[in-house]
Parts: C-alpha cells; sequence; structure tokens
C-alpha cells in the first residue's frame, strides 16, 4: 500500500424530511472560523497492519467517544484528494444525539514556529445535514461520498403526503 490511507465512516438518518448525514467540523487552528469546505466525515489514517473497516470503526469512535452504530455498512469506495492520500468510506443508517459526543484530541506545535505544543480536539462539533445541504460544508475531496450515498439510498427516501 503506497501513499496515506484514511478511512471513515457516514452515519445517515431517514426522517420526515428527507436523509440526513452526521457531519464533523475539524478542531484546531486552522478550521476555526472557517464553514464551507471544514466538515468531514469522521475518519482517520491507518497503516498495513489494520484493515480499512476496523480503521474505520476505531475513527469513529476515538473522534467522537460514541460506540459504531449497528446495521449493515454500505461500501461508498475511495476518493483520492489532491494531495494524495486515498480516504475509503462506508455508510451506516443510524441516529445520534451529537451532544452526547466526547471529541478526541492531538497536538501540534502552535503558533507554529513558536515551540509551543498544544491540545486541539479532532473535531470541535457535529450536526445533522440534509443530503443535499451538505455538500457545501464538506470538504472536497469527500463530496462524492454524498453522492455515492444517494445513489445507493435514493436521495430521498421520504414517502409523499398522500394524494401526491
Amino acid at each position: 500500500m503506497s501513499g496515506k490511507r484514511s478511512a471513515g465512516l457516514l452515519l445517515y438518518r431517514v426522517g420526515d424530511t428527507g436523509t440526513e448525514v452526521l457531519l464533523g467540523h475539524m478542531g484546531g487552528p486552522y478550521w476555526s472560523g472557517r464553514d464551507t469546505a471544514a466538515w468531514s466525515i469522521p475518519k482517520g489514517e491507518f497503516g498495513p497492519e489494520e484493515e480499512p473497516e476496523d480503521a474505520a470503526r476505531r475513527e469513529f469512535r476515538e473522534e467522537l467517544g460514541l460506540p459504531v452504530p449497528e446495521g449493515p455498512w454500505i461500501p461508498l469506495g475511495e476518493a483520492r484528494r489532491r494531495g494524495g492520500k486515498t480516504v475509503t468510506a462506508w455508510a451506516v443508517e443510524g441516529d445520534l444525539d451529537p451532544a452526547l459526543a466526547v471529541f478526541g484530541t492531538f497536538t501540534m506545535e502552535w503558533p507554529r514556529g513558536s515551540g509551543v505544543v498544544r491540545e486541539f480536539p479532532e473535531l470541535d462539533r457535529v450536526g445533522w445535514f440534509d443530503l443535499a445541504d451538505a455538500v457545501e460544508p464538506l470538504v472536497t475531496g469527500q463530496r462524492v461520498f454524498l453522492e455515492r450515498l444517494g445513489e445507493c439510498i435514493g436521495t430521498d427516501r421520504r414517502q409523499p403526503p398522500p394524494g401526491r
């Protein structure tokens, strides 16, 4: 396996208003104050010793501090990012309360060149987005997963009101 690889899980739910997906706003100083293309599916890197599905489960638990919802996984395939990293994703139907998330952390030197190492949350908030409305906030390299999810489950599984 060459290049960096990442795996993640796109949680979705279907309600009266249609399909929604759970996205996390990336933490740390670089993403602070940004909203467009600053959200991600819970995901993270893995090495050759770990299976992508195991990495997706681990990263979901680490980033959200919540168990992975039970249910069948829908493979969404891979997407190669401009920087060369390959992201593999699955979708699973489930529901969770974003207020219950306990975010994992990472450390980095900040400000750069200062010699000061600080701790930041991997995600600083999570939220549910309508499938169509999730495109703009999601980082560009992951948007293809929304399209693939829509193709797999239908973009709108709501039942039309009687008489329509």
